[in-house]
């Protein structure tokens, strides 16, 4: 293999200055660019979920199996699981419908000289066919699915696993409450003010998400894990508003 030199990390200045009209959120060349300090400062607990993807996937890689990451972008939770897992056989499969996503994670997944190997999809996960799946992560993925498609793509997931395969999905939450709801966004505001974001990049970039990124309720998360299938779903993790479950067949 190829070893390629991952690209320095570029800060996220996206919303710094002021848009005259805030155009829909999109994974492309731009915000490739500046993913890694994106995601770090915008989602509280980021780096804990990707840690523990790659313990869970050490614990359920099945030899000879698949072991998808769906919604891949740069590449973070696959190489989380190619760091941990040994399964002989296993292979993760990194799913993203950006290619300049793909493009860069690229250069990150084969920066180092890891066992157990990792392919790169472009593909659409709304229509993609799993097999042999021992398991699966969807880290912030499915919250950018339209509603009507969410349950046939996790039943079309389901349906590709293995009997005990397990399921990471993490997502930003919305909460009936509405004076919590507003407690816990105003709370993530200020997780990206001492993270350096000003008001302005703050409020832009709510205004470009809002429209693309439809956030459910937790139990909403659990009913269609369970009608799905999944014989057990579970909170694994919270911060605020975004939290992570762990769903095994």
């Amino acid at each position: 293999m190829t070893h390629r030199q991952p690209p320095e990390p570029a800060k996220d200045t996206i919303y710094a200055s002021e848009h005259g009209q805030v155009a829909d959120f999109r994974f492309d060349d731009t915000v490739a660019r500046v993913f890694p300090d994106m995601i770090k400062r915008s989602v509280p607990g980021y780096s804990h979920i990707i840690g523990m993807i790659g313990i869970l996937a050490e614990q359920y890689a099945q030899p000879n199996s698949r072991l998808y990451d769906l919604g891949s972008s740069l590449g973070a939770a696959s190489l989380a699981m190619r760091h941990r897992v040994h399964a002989p056989g296993a292979v993760i499969v990194a799913v993203d419908n950006s290619e300049a996503m793909l493009e860069r994670s690229r250069d990150f997944l084969e920066s180092e000289d890891l066992p157990t190997p990792v392919q790169t999809l472009c593909a659409d996960i709304t229509s993609l066919t799993l097999e042999n799946a021992s398991f699966v992560v969807l880290n912030f993925t499915l919250q950018f699915i339209p509603l009507e498609h969410r349950q046939e793509t996790l039943q079309r997931i389901y349906d590709g696993m293995l009997h005990g395969a397990a399921l990471v999905l993490s997502e930003k939450l919305r909460f009936p409450d509405p004076v919590q709801d507003q407690l816990l966004i105003q709370h993530h505001h200020d997780f990206k003010r001492a993270n350096g974001y000003s008001d302005l990049e703050i409020s832009q970039k709510r205004q470009a998400i809002e429209r693309v990124l439809l956030p459910e309720t937790a139990e909403g998360h659990l009913n269609r894990l369970k009608a799905v299938g999944f014989s057990t779903a579970t909170l694994w993790f919270q911060s605020f508003n975004f939290a992570s479950f762990l769903a095994i067949k």
